[in-house]
């Protein structure tokens, strides 16, 4: 019995070892920096059969502000956190193109107002701005001028030819995540939203903190502003940036799961054979008590050996983790196996455990009258 509690205590620290690691995995993705604020936005991404003027996108954008519990409307490419991007690479001052290419997306006036990115130097983007300007990230100003104020300056984005396409930095914008909670966030330029797009991404921010609620009646709105337009998908930001971590919630979910039923099972198993050793030692126990023996002594005499059994499988358990993360590293996220918290807290778990179903067969050891004991003897 006593084997098979240790080899129960470690396989119970395992599981709880490789839950934390996933649940904490998830929680450092969830609470990743965005630079902006997905509170009570809704993405309209819209179809349009061919591609029409950006005035045209306007104009929808201007019916949809004037529709009862909208906030702000900005237009966009596509949104933030969908997997989607484009990029390229930059020449600074007729230079050479970069290594590391810049990602780029297109977006309106008053879309970083609507997203709540700072603006940290420069300017917005105003209506119907011309082409040639561009707002950049922190990140993207840090890679191409250092520490120099890049607001001014110009940079040219070259494609596949080797064609430079120059452009003049307007603002200066906090860094946002565009593409993946796990990756780094990257360099951007943000471009004006003006030229003649057959799909697009209308950004609302509803009054409402439940934005789904005006999902259908946006959407009824769009093709009413103007015939042509129709909205293929609405999603909450929130949605997008969930979707991001679906695997991590699933795994941290399941592995929360049979790390509390592997507690309850350990904690049953031990509290078995507690009350059973306690049931075969009853005249021991009561001779002790007989002559003298107190409560303490009779309480540890039951408990010791066991609980001893409980924490060499935990540590035994302990090293099954550890060389078991190898084969999970890959669904790890900013987690070491050698984090304190990591360890410490499947083996508080095992003790609380083992303490509580140790309490029992304890209480009914201190109990025993040894009277009736050596009578019944």
């Amino acid at each position: 019995m006593h084997g098979l509690v240790g080899v129960q205590g470690a396989f119970c620290f395992v599981v709880l070892f490789v839950a934390g690691m996933f649940v904490a995995t998830f929680d450092r993705l969830s609470h990743q920096p965005r630079g902006f604020s997905a509170d009570r936005l809704l993405t309209l991404e819209t179809l349009t059969p061919r591609p029409q003027p950006a005035t045209y996108w306007e104009q929808v954008a201007a019916h949809l502000r004037a529709t009862p519990g909208v906030d702000a409307v900005a237009m966009s490419e596509w949104p933030l956190m969908t997997g989607e991007s484009s990029n390229g690479f930059i020449s600074v001052k007729g230079g050479p193109p970069s290594d590391i290419p810049a990602y780029f997306l297109n977006v309106s006036s008053g879309w970083r107002d609507v997203m709540k990115i700072p603006l940290a130097g420069g300017r917005d983007f105003r209506l119907n701005e011309e082409s040639g300007v561009a707002m950049v990230n922190k990140i993207f100003a840090k890679q191409y001028f250092g520490n120099e104020n890049p607001v001014g300056r110009s940079f040219a984005q070259v494609d596949g030819t080797g064609r430079q396409y120059p452009f003049l930095i307007v603002g200066l914008v906090g860094d946002v995540r565009d593409r993946n909670m796990r990756e780094p966030m990257q360099s951007m330029a943000f471009f004006p939203f003006n030229a003649d797009y057959a799909r697009g991404t209308f950004i609302v921010r509803t009054s409402s903190s439940y934005p789904p609620a005006l999902a259908s009646i946006l959407r009824q709105e769009v093709t009413r502003a103007r015939s042509e337009f129709r909205v293929s998908n609405i999603r909450t930001q929130a949605e997008l940036i969930q979707a991001q971590t679906v695997r991590e919630r699933l795994l941290a979910m399941l592995a929360l799961f049979f790390a509390i039923v592997a507690l309850l099972l350990s904690g049953v198993g031990l509290y078995g054979v507690l009350d059973y050793t306690v049931l075969q030692r009853r005249r021991e126990i009561g001779i002790r008590m007989a002559l003298g023996a107190r409560a303490a002594h009779v309480a540890r005499g039951v408990t010791v050996d066991v609980l001893a059994v409980v924490l060499l499988g935990a540590a035994a358990g302990l090293a099954v983790g550890i060389a078991s993360v190898r084969y999970i590293s890959s669904l790890l996220y900013q987690v070491k196996a050698t984090d304190i918290h990591m360890l410490a807290v499947p083996f508080l778990a095992i003790l609380i455990a083992a303490l509580m179903a140790a309490l029992p067969a304890v209480i009914r050891a201190v109990r025993i009258d040894p009277s009736i004991m050596l009578c019944s003897e």
